[in-house]
């Protein structure tokens, strides 16, 4: 009878949950990695990462939360559990001490098709950038951060209109068929990794609500991107009639208004672009929730006309 293989999973947020679980259901997981539990919600309760309540509740007895990865006994520990492979989703960057210790390979599922959307919000950037595919990436992790040789890739076909949190979602199940086949070609020893081409890298930073102000001078459709690309998190903004307006979804209208400045029209909410216009489909005034705006300008009083930002 053939020894299981010692694979351990580390990741923190719901996105790495689908794989783990398909990891843990085929070849068994040792071990989990992930964050501290932390103050979280409205109550600042302390919970779990969603790795790790998806580590419980799969039985999963061994689960280590270290402050720092470089901590002695964190690295004894494990080497203790003699890692065959080391999957990582979602977490944080490992140094050369830490995946060095996976004897078959460490590696790491990405939210792109690599080499394109290196970085912290590929999936973000996939939709600003008007990416009609997008998928997720396995490559063998090295010292520097998303550059590693490729192991396998999935894709998807990205619709118009379609949302950060909408491609995340259809992602998750897409990683963790990824994650299994990647555990199953390194076992079997038919993994055959490809370097990747630098030259058609591009970057991925993280996104911020305070940097995730809408720009009306750009071009219509780049706006359009640039609202579905943050929504529902962090949420694209702008400013209208004096208090933050997040936007989450707009299409194209082929009305008219000047660049920067709104129009009430039909019961639309119209916003100028550099090239044409847009009708705001849903958005969130402070202190509510998000609504269509045709709803929201049911009940409005102000002003027909203006500038926004």
């Amino acid at each position: 009878m053939s020894k299981k293989p010692s694979i351990i999973f580390m990741g923190t947020p719901e996105f790495a949950v689908p794989s783990l679980k398909a990891l843990h259901e085929t070849f068994g997981v040792s071990a989990v990695v992930t964050v501290a539990d932390k103050p979280q919600g409205r109550g600042r309760a302390v919970k779990p990462s969603a790795v790790k309540q998806a580590a419980i509740d799969l039985g999963i007895e061994t689960i280590l939360q270290p402050v720092k990865l470089r901590d002695p006994e964190f690295i004894a520990a494990l080497e203790a559990l003699q890692p065959d492979i080391i999957c990582v989703i979602a977490f944080r960057i490992l140094p050369s001490v830490v995946y060095s210790k996976a004897r078959l390979g460490a590696f790491n599922v990405h939210g792109s098709i690599l080499p394109k959307f290196r970085g912290a919000a590929p999936i973000n950037h996939a939709i600003i950038q008007g990416e009609k595919e997008s998928g997720v990436t396995s490559f063998l992790l090295n010292d520097v951060v998303d550059t590693g040789k490729i192991l396998l890739k999935k894709t998807t076909a990205v619709a118009d209109g379609t949302t950060v949190g909408e491609l995340y979602a259809a992602m998750m199940p897409l990683a963790a068929e990824c994650a299994a086949e990647t555990c199953a070609h390194l076992l079997a020893g038919s993994a055959q990794p490809l370097a990747q081409d630098d030259s058609l890298a591009s970057p991925a930073p993280k996104v911020y609500r305070f940097t995730a102000e809408i720009d009306w001078d750009k071009p219509a459709t780049e706006v359009r991107q640039w609202i579905l690309g943050h929504s529902p998190v962090p949420g694209a903004w702008t400013t209208w009639n004096g208090a933050v307006l997040k936007v989450y979804r707009a299409s194209l209208s082929n009305s008219t208004c000047a660049t920067g400045k709104f129009c009430i029209l039909d019961g639309s909410l119209i916003v100028g672009c550099a090239d044409g216009a847009l009708e705001l489909d849903e958005i969130q005034m402070p202190g509510k929730r998000s609504m269509l705006a045709r709803d929201v300008l049911r009940g409005y009083r102000g002003p027909e006309k203006g500038t926004l930002g």
